[in-house]
């Protein structure tokens, strides 16, 4: 991390002029890439409860796993194996309900980010300047961490199942022909199935016509998520200079994206900003690309306020529009077509 002193662990020469954030994300993806692209293209033959119940407890095993192995490698690949689980399952099973679920959800992720980085700046302060420091944050942080991914465990297990609205859309989406929601009808204390509908009226669109018919918002959350990942966290935290704020300076712009892109996935629920057009938002998306010659030329010649002023705006873009894609797409499929489109839209996500 950016405190690290010269006599940590040195990493290979290779990788020597990349900083951590940069190598982990690297090793991340590729966990999360196999693991959603396999669960998205055999959707119908996998149990959504199970599937979403294993991504929970793993996540909580994993973060306590870092906590008492002393934050050994070991563990990180494992945070991109149950991301690939639990994102696009969850977005496709609550893309079935009603659309302000996947606004509170994805505003419930920047949120857990905004939290993150507030959770570093409180343990920076109060273990700077102890010794070893670093290490007693870090180990707070995945303690609250692994707290709070029990809670979801419990939550999905025992809570979220037995809500009157969930029961109501799963026995909607039974009733429209789908064969995955038996054990989520089980958990809710429901063990009859409705009688399907006319088979004509329940024919489902092949993998390929669904991604086809929403190319477009697949390739906008790609492009989205290639251009933020490529700035953020990475080269927010490499060294850009000597400024006021000294250590402080990288956890202030993490913080600062955190905080904006948590906004940027709430103002939508102001019906005058809200950005429908699929052809708006191909161009809104594309339009973003203009980050990368301001990032690096603020970072070669501007001073500080600069940089926070852009990761605060690219914070802001990206959770405005991430939210936009997901609520504008996709409309007039059956449940379990919707819920695989949106698993598709989540890996394009995860590609990068």
């Amino acid at each position: 991390m950016a405190l690290a002193t010269p006599n940590e662990n040195v990493p290979p020469a290779s990788l020597e002029k990349y900083h951590s954030s940069r190598v982990l994300l690297l090793a991340y993806q590729p966990f999360a890439f196999v693991i959603i692209s396999v669960l998205a293209f055999n959707e119908a033959k996998i149990n959504p409860r199970l599937r979403n119940l294993f991504g929970y407890i793993l996540f909580f095993l994993s973060s306590l796993s870092i906590l008492v192995l002393n934050l050994a490698s070991s563990g990180k690949g494992g945070l991109g194996v149950v991301d690939g689980h639990v994102h696009g399952g969850m977005l496709g099973e609550l893309f079935f309900m009603q659309y302000e679920f996947i606004q509170s959800f994805v505003a419930g992720l920047a949120a857990a980010g905004a939290l993150a980085s507030a959770l570093r700046l409180v343990t920076k302060a109060a273990f700077e300047n102890t010794r070893d420091g670093l290490r007693k944050g870090a180990l707070l942080f995945f303690a609250i961490s692994s707290f709070f991914e029990f809670l979801c465990v419990l939550i999905y297990a025992f809570v979220f199942p037995n809500l009157p609205i969930v029961k109501y859309y799963r026995l909607k989406t039974a009733s429209e022909g789908s064969k995955t929601v038996s054990a989520d009808l089980a958990a809710g204390g429901i063990q009859t199935i409705p009688a399907e509908e006319d088979p004509e009226k329940l024919e489902r669109l092949s993998n390929k016509e669904l991604l086809l018919q929403n190319i477009d918002h697949a390739l906008d959350i790609f492009l989205l998520s290639l251009l933020t990942l490529s700035i953020f966290p990475g080269f927010l935290y490499e060294d850009t200079g000597k400024h006021s704020l000294g250590t402080w300076y990288a956890l202030v712009l993490i913080a600062m994206f955190n905080v904006w892109n948590l906004i940027g996935r709430c103002i939508r629920l102001l019906k005058f900003l809200k950005l429908e057009s699929r052809k708006g938002l191909m161009i809104a998306t594309l339009s973003r690309f203009v980050f990368i010659p301001a990032f690096y030329f603020t970072a070669k010649y501007g001073d500080q306020g600069w940089m926070i002023m852009l990761s605060s705006f690219l914070g802001l873009t990206f959770g405005y529009l991430s939210v936009c894609v997901l609520t504008t797409a996709p409309k007039g499929y059956k449940v379990s077509s919707l819920n695989d489109t949106l698993r598709y839209i989540s890996f394009s996500k995860i590609c990068y």
